[in-house]
Formats: structure tokens, C-alpha cells, sequence
């Protein structure tokens, strides 16, 4: 979902002459430049789990890259990177949404960031390169104003390097509207589905890893992985939503389903229930 959000205009008062005393002409809305190139970076602060699974969490600093350019859309947040290679129409319209979506997994990769024993007894994961692309259609001007968005997509992404070979299904769904030219808040769902070789690779316990951890050995089958749920706000420092600082906050909550939920990496040392929430800073030009 992009945060990079096109305010509402300003209403312009027409001019009232002294000899005239019936109300002035309803405002007319202002034109906005909403088709120029504008690039945000940011960076904050994430409370979020240790791995995923794990009922212990903690800091982790996250940068983002968010832009427009000639119509065309991209973001880097953290360690996950995704284009729209369709380029977008100002104003109330129609979006087709289409691109490569690139995921770094760090799941497990550094044991130092792990509080439970047992989990660290496990060893470590290398990290995995996942490519994939995304699909979507969007709608600009749907409920509160011509410039809120809702758009649904599916992606699919594939481990090519490191721990995993697996394949992750996802389809989401987003909807942001601005509440003025200064702030504005955003609402997504989302969910995935996981094959069998994500599985193996990061909730799995084989017989070597019981007799090292004390969890009991488990075979985890592909399936719906998870559901997540969360929002986000962003407020203008500077500026507006358009240009200048700004602040941004939000949060998730993450349900483990299935074999997922039932590997005793999660149901013995971890959570099902996975929240995260951070807040960082953003200059957009």
C-alpha cells in the first residue's frame, strides 16, 4: 500500500462584494499536480518478534524507500521490495497493478536475536532470497473522497537461495484515505498459504533437533500459513502529505493457523499470536 497519499484539495472561497449580500458560490475544489514524480525515505523502529512463531520480541531498526516516478510506483520497506510496472492515471480512476515482488528472509538467520534456548538449539537458518511477482486492481475515490484508495491483489513468491525453496501464496487487501492535506490512515488484511518446503525449513523438528532442543519431533504439512490484520497513520511535520516530514506510525497482529500453529517451535516455546508495531519518521521530495 502506498503511503505515499494524494490529499484532499483546499477549498477556495469566492470574493463577496460589498453591494452584495447573498452567500457566496459553493467552493470549488483546488487542482492538484497529482501526476508528478515524488520519492519518500524514511526510517524507524519495529517491535517485533524474535522469529516468526516466537512469543518473545524486540528492536529492530527499518529502512523504507517509497516512490512514484513517470506513473510508475515502487517500495522498499525493510526486506521486502515490490514494483507496479503499470503506470497510473492521475485522479479518480482505475489501477491495474502488476510486477516483481523480491523478499529477503532473515527468519532464524542470527541466533543472537533469539531469547529461547530451545529455538537457538535448533541452529540457524540461512537467509533466503524469495522472487515472485504480484498481480492487483485498485480504485481511486471509493467511499470518503475522490483521492481514498482500496485495491486487492494475490502474490506469489518463490525461495531460489539460502534456507528454503518453498512457495508463499498471498492475497491482500488495502484501503488508506487522507483525513486532510496533513494526515491520513490506512487499513490491510492479508493471508498466506505455504507449501511444504516452507514448512520443513522453519518449523520442522527432526530427530537431530529434538535431542538437541527437547521439543518434540514434528512434520509440518503445506497449508494456509496464516492470516494478518493491521493500519498505520502518517501526520505531516512539514508541508503536507505531498512534501516535507512527516511521522509515521502503525502495527499488525499475525494468527498462525494449521500445522503452522502446531509446530512446537510455536505451540511449546513460541505463540501463535504474533504483534508487531513501530513508528518511524519520512521526508518525502
Amino acid at each position: 500500500m502506498r503511503l505515499l497519499l494524494i490529499a484532499p484539495a483546499l477549498l477556495l472561497a469566492a470574493p463577496a462584494f460589498a453591494q452584495d449580500t447573498s452567500p457566496p458560490p459553493p467552493a470549488a475544489p483546488e487542482q492538484l499536480d497529482t501526476g508528478k514524480d515524488t520519492v519518500t525515505v524514511g526510517a524507524g523502529a519495529v517491535y517485533m518478534p524474535d522469529y516468526e512463531g516466537a512469543d518473545h520480541s524486540g528492536f529492530s531498526a527499518v529502512p523504507a524507500v517509497i516512490g512514484s516516478v513517470s506513473g510508475f510506483n515502487f517500495q522498499l520497506i525493510g526486506n521486502r521490495f515490490s514494483a507496479d510496472l503499470i503506470p497510473n492515471k492521475p485522479g479518480p480512476n482505475w489501477d491495474l497493478q502488476a510486477g516483481p515482488v523480491v523478499v529477503l528472509d532473515l527468519n532464524r538467520s542470527l541466533l543472537s536475536y533469539i531469547d529461547d534456548p530451545r529455538v537457538r538449539a535448533l541452529g540457524k537458518r540461512d537467509r533466503s532470497l524469495e522472487v515472485g511477482g504480484y498481480v492487483g486492481i485498485g480504485k481511486t475515490g471509493v467511499i470518503t473522497s475522490q483521492y481514498d484508495q482500496l485495491s486487492v491483489s494475490v502474490s506469489y513468491r518463490k525461495g531460489v537461495t539460502g534456507a528454503q525453496r518453498g512457495a508463499i501464496w498471498s492475497p491482500t487487501i488495502n484501503y488508506l484515505t487522507p483525513l486532510s492535506r496533513k494526515a491520513a490512515v490506512g487499513l490491510f488484511a492479508s493471508a498466506e498459504h505455504a507449501d511444504r518446503d516452507y514448512g520443513r525449513a522453519y518449523f520442522d523438528v527432526d530427530a537431530a533437533g529434538s535431542l538437541a532442543s527437547g521439543l518434540p519431533e514434528f512434520n509440518t504439512r503445506g497449508g494456509w500459513k496464516s492470516w494478518t490484520a493491521g493500519g498505520f497513520a502518517t501526520v505531516a511535520l512539514t508541508g503536507d502529505l505531498l512534501h516535507g516530514f512527516k511521522l509515521v506510525a502503525g502495527g499488525t497482529y499475525k494468527r498462525l493457523l494449521n500445522d503452522f500453529a502446531d509446530s512446537p517451535i510455536v505451540s511449546i516455546a513460541g505463540n501463535r499470536n504474533q504483534w508487531l508495531g513501530g513508528a518511524g519518521i519520512a521526508y518525502t521530495f
